[in-house]
């Protein structure tokens, strides 16, 4: 309908027509709003957006329609037509449309449709950013005796600026026909006349004056000469177009990101300070209107939207000119604080330079605002109502992002300069929050709480810039205390409005807490992840506050002991788990380290007082409360003295080691009192009594947690002596720190302490069943945790309460109550645990012993006449389950000292295995535990064997899989994939994940060989297996299977092996199973996991390498799956080499991806491009051709002709070739996709 418009004698649409076109949008936009027929309505407006040139019937519907909703769909049909049409229109008209918008958005500045005006402002930004092309120069001059005109790039030898005569040296690109380039150095004797003569001009769409035109009409606006209403339109579009600049909220345009990128850099060059300085004047211009009114009047619109565009402008990411040197020591950071810290908020650190000095900070800006906020704030004190308008929280939104300001835009005097503007922004915003309890109270009693919020907020934004002494002396000098000092009464105040209003998540206080928290982790934690100290001052404060939160928790504690189970109104956090706490409880143990002289004889005190009350109250009061009061104190103190260290063994906190210096005795340490004082109440669990009147599920869980962090730090921990201190105080700490932990060394109460710890991991295990939450506890957390150091094996095996469990565990049938991750942990654990036997043969001793009996009834049970009777019971089939998960994790715990044990062990079971796999068949749980039983026996294994070993584990495993084939174990149809979607559904995949990675370790072997011959012996060929593997699952992996992360993983680290161990294996496989896996890989190259797409591209290097080496020694490689081969319909398909290259290189051009993956990703590469040398030249050809622009095609063709001749490559493929090849490839990716991705 819209693309045939009667026109008249002069192109232009007539009245009737134009009527006609407005009619037809409105009724469509008012079906639209009435559901009536919404399809063709859609298709109507779709019409229009679509239509060829429609500017001049939108422009009609704007001007004369009395629909906003058509009004807004005609400026949206603008819009898409100007940047589609954009280089067909006429520098006339494209000036024309942006002047239009601008004018309509003037001239109707009052209207109540402030919808359609916000539509047809982004417009008007969009455009005039579509026009804001750079100027390039294009040479084109004839050479002498060549018939051909030949495009030409200069590249100046040295920096322009440094061509101060007329004549210079430059490099002429020649681009010739074929598509490479003739690089030529020339002398230019009259360069300017050259380029006068023989330039072609890309003119802009906009010229600097007509840019310059077009601001001034909006800074008339702004100013306020043309009313209230066109200076709030005239900021709106400011705000509208630097929206537009900033690349994370541009609008699409299908161009180039370097476009973006560009407009990005030249607004923020050549306007953005401008910008702010006009918002700056147009609220400073209302200001007095506003302020002597006693209602709102309309100024009051114009002064936020300025002060919202002004916070724009401030959260714009400055990149231009925004760095330089400042001597001398300043105590305030040029950025974030170097911290990783979890932060539930953020702030957003301001960094525009120094050329913003004389805007920002000389300029009396913070203080007009700081006045204006405050002015406002008293005169409509008495309207609640007030602090959550607009204008007062776009106010106070600025003053936050004040409090972020940082870098080189201070002057290099040591801080003087950015501390001054600190103290005058605390000056205005302590007024929000000061006196704490008098504003919690207003809160309470009905006043907004958005003020102290934003308060808080502030507070958190200056100690991410400075530190704490420099922050806590910024309020000495208008206040009779420090700056922590009223941080402390702070968050005391709001932990006490939670305590007592029982507040649930989300409430203010609860975001206060969150928000203080923040602030004091981020002023603790220093770039090194110790603990920033504190001034004096700051430590009292620390230290009140720190016991303010522990009687908080103990309150909460307490109080939640006697709520019924059926009360919804529980805080959340009580109901957490201690993962789910972790976050909360690390920002507390920051705080009492920073206090730490305090905080430890507190919780020493707390625990006594807990455990007296326990003794002194048995059989008399109920214990509950008091027991979950210890639960959240272990919790507390366990943080405190101990850091997680996850992977990795945790050093003593810095601050208790630097602390206490005084203590030369080691049972005196204040460490030592407390942890001795906790480790003697858990000890109180192994009797009978008191665990059944004491020590609830709940509360071990607590005690196995402390217990299993305590002892990574301190339990049995190798002294670290330092010859290197010189001075008294560095000396005074290393005896601080050696009474530390000898106390719990191996010549004092260590061994003790083990003993102790062992025996309640023990009582827990036996004595709490069911309670598989505390169970896993024990064994995963704090068993393991124990024999991660050699050193503390040492002495567990020398234990009787080692031994006994360790015999327990290899004879008895106590442990069976354990579930199977359990069994499957503590057997990794005792066998781990080996490792501390005196001697090799000890060692090796010592896991025959414990995993003899298991191994013989398994064996016993293999043999049985009627074992397929037998088999199915209940109970042995439980009892097999239990051994089978023993087994795993006795096999998953392989070292080299006790590899010898674990081989015999897995020799001595495999024929069970494989008659077990028989009479199982149709036990899926059973099949499972078998197969992952050999997948953790080869990957312990196989690197270690010998060839013989190796052999006989080779030929295990033929066997297992041509069983497991033989039965069709686990084989689904493909087409029942789609059920997958079912959770349920997926236990049944289990096996086939499970023969992934056992084909992936046993490709393993030739990668990693302990061994001391090699494998290359009769009989020993593990591709035969891996072939025979490949065939069974090849078949069962679709891409509805390849959805499910875990599967895909191994899938694709089974096939990266395989390509690279074997790729010849892979190049044997018929065409079915061959062009099944590469439509495996071509899934795996658009996955979302940056590893999945990795182990693709490492398979592709394999297979490109493969072929293009054994081409080279004159062999068939891949042969036809090279090449191409026909389908089943007769049509010949591409090969996997051209296949891929031509993914590839529209992956890095053009698609989305981590720049982690260009180093593999120019690996496989470089051998496809090797391989197919023609096809890859006609792919460069065809690139450079799609360039339009001269310029960009000049450029595409050096890219292109630099990536395969760069830095000396050669056609080679080692190690050297492919790091040059990587650097090639990083350099044209800068240089081309640029302008080849399009936003």
């Amino acid at each position: 309908m819209m693309q045939q418009q009667q026109q008249t004698g002069d192109g232009i649409p007539d009245l009737a027509q134009l009527q006609s076109t407005m009619h037809a949008i409105e009724l469509a936009c008012s079906s639209i709003q009435m559901h009536i027929n919404p399809a063709a309505a859609e298709a109507t407006i779709l019409s229009l957006n679509q239509s060829p040139q429609p500017y001049k019937a939108c422009q009609f519907i704007l001007e004369n329609s009395q629909m906003g909703m058509a009004k807004f769909q005609a400026a949206s049909a603008i819009r898409d037509a100007a940047i589609r049409e954009w280089s067909l229109l006429t520098s006339d008209d494209k000036r024309s449309l942006i002047s239009f918008c601008l004018c309509y958005v003037m001239q109707h500045a009052g209207s109540p449709e402030g919808y359609v005006l916000a539509k047809v402002s982004s417009v008007a930004a969009q455009l005039m950013k579509r026009g804001w092309a750079i100027c390039s120069i294009l040479p084109v001059i004839l050479l002498p005796n060549i018939s051909l005109t030949w495009a030409i790039t200069w590249t100046n030898i040295e920096d322009d600026m440094a061509c101060s005569s007329n004549q210079c040296e430059w490099i002429i690109s020649l681009w010739q026909s074929n598509g490479t380039f003739v690089h030529l150095p020339i002398i230019l004797k009259n360069k300017t006349k050259m380029v006068e003569e023989s330039t072609v001009w890309e003119w802009i769409d906009l010229t600097a004056a007509e840019k310059e035109t077009f601001f001034y009409q909006i800074n008339q606006a702004i100013l306020g000469i043309h009313g209230v209403d066109v200076q709030f339109s005239g900021v709106n579009f400011l705000e509208s177009l630097v929206s537009e600049f900033s690349p994370s909220t541009s609008t699409a345009m299908g161009l180039p990101r370097e476009f973006h990128e560009q407009c990005r850099m030249l607004l923020e060059k050549d306007y953005v300070k401008t910008f702010y300085c006009w918002a700056q004047n147009a609220a400073a211009s209302v200001t007095r209107r506003i302020t002597d009114s006693n209602t709102e009047v309309p100024e009051v619109k114009v002064c936020t939207a300025a002060l919202r565009l002004m916070l724009q402008i401030l959260n714009w990411d400055f990149r231009y000119n925004t760095t330089g040197t400042k001597g001398g020591r300043n105590a305030f950071l040029p950025g974030v604080r170097g911290h990783s810290s979890p932060k539930k908020s953020d702030c957003t650190i301001v960094q525009p330079g120094p050329a913003w000095r004389d805007v920002l900070i000389s300029s009396g800006h913070v203080g007009w605002l700081l006045g204006l906020y405050a002015t406002l704030r008293e005169k409509f004190s008495r309207g609640g109502y007030w602090l959550d308008c607009p204008l007062a929280v776009s106010a106070r939104k600025l003053i936050i992002q004040f409090c972020s300001l940082t870098g080189t835009i201070f002057l290099s005097d040591d801080g003087q300069m950015q501390e001054h503007h600190l103290l005058q922004l605390l000056s205005g915003i302590i007024q929000w929050i000061d006196p704490p309890d008098a504003v919690s109270q207003a809160i309470e009693d009905g006043k907004s709480e958005s003020e102290l919020l934003d308060g808080c907020r502030a507070l958190l934004s200056i100690a991410t810039v400075t530190n704490p002494i420099v922050l806590d002396n910024l309020l000495k000098s208008i206040r009779p205390f420090g700056t922590l000092a009223f941080l402390s009464t702070l968050m005391c105040q709001v932990i006490k409005v939670l305590l007592t209003k029982n507040c649930e998540e989300g409430t203010w206080s609860w975001e206060a807490r969150d928000i203080l928290l923040d602030t004091w982790t981020t002023l603790l934690v220093d770039s090194t992840g110790g603990t920033e100290l504190l001034p004096p001052e700051g430590i009292n404060a620390a230290a009140s506050l720190f016991a303010l939160i522990v009687d908080s928790e103990l309150r909460v504690a307490s109080t939640s002991a006697m709520r019924d189970d059926d009360d919804d109104d529980d805080l959340y956090y009580l109901q957490a788990s201690i993962t789910a706490m972790d976050e909360r409880l690390n920002s507390y143990a920051f705080i009492a380290r920073a206090a730490i002289d305090v905080a430890i004889p507190l919780l020493t005190r707390l625990f006594s007082e807990r455990f007296a009350a326990l003794h002194q109250g048995r059989g008399i009061v109920d214990p509950t409360p008091t027991l979950e009061e210890l639960y959240s104190l272990l919790l507390i103190t366990g943080h405190v003295l101990a850091d997680e260290g996850e992977g990795e063994t945790p050093l003593v906190p810095n601050t208790i080691q630097t602390h206490f210096l005084d203590t030369v005795e080691a049972d005196k340490h204040p460490v030592v009192v407390l942890s001795i004082s906790i480790i003697n109440f858990a000890q109180q669990s192994l009797g009978p009594e008191m665990r059944a009147s004491v020590f609830s599920p709940r509360l071990m869980e607590a005690v196995i947690w402390f217990l299993a962090r305590w002892s990574r730090t301190y339990l049995l921990s190798e002294e670290i002596r330092d010859s290197t201190l010189n001075s008294g105080y560095q000396q005074q700490q290393q005896h601080s720190r050696k009474a530390l932990l000898s106390f719990f060394g191996a010549t004092y109460q260590g061994k003790f302490v083990l003993d102790i710890i062992v025996r309640i991991s023990v009582t827990t295990l036996l004595s709490y069943p069911g309670e598989k939450d505390l169970q896993e506890l024990t064994c995963s957390k704090l068993l393991h945790a124990l024999v991660r150091r050699k050193n503390i094996c040492g002495q567990l095996v020398q234990l009787d309460s080692w031994r006994e469990l360790a015999n327990a565990f290899a004879n008895e049938q106590t442990f069976f109550v354990l579930n199977s991750s359990n069994q499957r942990s503590l057997a990794q654990t005792l066998v781990l645990s080996a490792s501390g036997m005196g001697n090799l043969g000890a060692s090796n001793q010592y896991v025959r012993n414990l995993m003899g009996h298991m191994t013989k009834y398994l064996v016993e049970l293999s043999n049985k006449r009627d074992l397929k009777n037998v088999a199915q019971q209940p109970d042995v089939i439980l009892q097999v389950s239990c051994l089978l998960e023993r087994l795993r994790g006795a096999a998953s715990a392989s070292e080299p000292r006790t590899q010898r044990a674990l081989y015999e062990m897995g020799l001595s079971v495999m024929n069970p295995i494989l008659v077990l796999l028989e009479v199982y068949k149709h036990e899926s749980a059973v099949v499972y535990l078998l197969l992952k039983f050999v997948v953790d026996l080869v990957d312990g294994q196989i690197s270690y064997l010998e060839s013989q070993e190796t052999a006989v584990f080779v030929d295990f495993c033929m066997r297992l899989l041509q069983l497991y084939s033989s039965h069709n174990i686990g084989k689904i149809s493909l087409s029942l994939s789609s059920s997958l979607l079912s959770e349920a559904k997926t236990e049944q995949y289990k096996d086939l994940r499970a023969l992934l990675q056992l084909l992936s370790s046993l490709c393993s072997k030739d990668l990693v060989d302990f061994s001391s011959d090699s494998v290359e012996t009769p009989g020993t060929n593990i591709s035969e297996v891996v072939y025979f593997g490949l065939h069974i699952v090849t078949p069962l992996i679709s891409l509805e299977l390849l959805k499910y992360p875990k599967l895909c993983h191994d899938y694709f680290s089974l096939l990266s092996h395989l390509l690279e161990v074997y790729p010849e294996t892979v190049a044997q496989l018929n065409n079915e199973a061959f062009g099944h896996v590469l439509g495996t890989l071509d899934f795996g190259l658009r996955h979302q996991d940056t590893e999945v797409v990795n182990m693709c591209l490492s398979a592709l290097k394999a297979l490109a390498s493969y072929h293009y080496k054994e081409t080279g020694a004159g062999k068939t490689g891949l042969g036809s799956h090279a090449s191409g081969v026909e389908d089943s319909s007769g049509n010949m398909q591409e090969g996997i080499l051209s296949r891929f290259l031509q993914l590839l290189m529209q992956l890095l051009l053009f698609e989305d991806y981590s720049p982690d993956l260009v180093g593999p990703a120019a690996d496989a590469l470089f051998p496809l491009i090797l391989c197919e040398q023609v096809l890859y030249q006609k792919l460069a050809n065809e690139l450079i051709e799609r360039q339009t622009n001269p310029t960009l095609r000049s450029r595409m063709a050096s890219a292109l002709q630099s990536l395969t001749s760069a830095n000396q490559l050669s056609s080679t493929l080692d190690r050297m070739n492919y790091q040059r090849f990587r650097k090639n490839m990083n350099n044209f990716l800068i240089e081309v996709r640029g302008f080849l991705r399009t936003i």
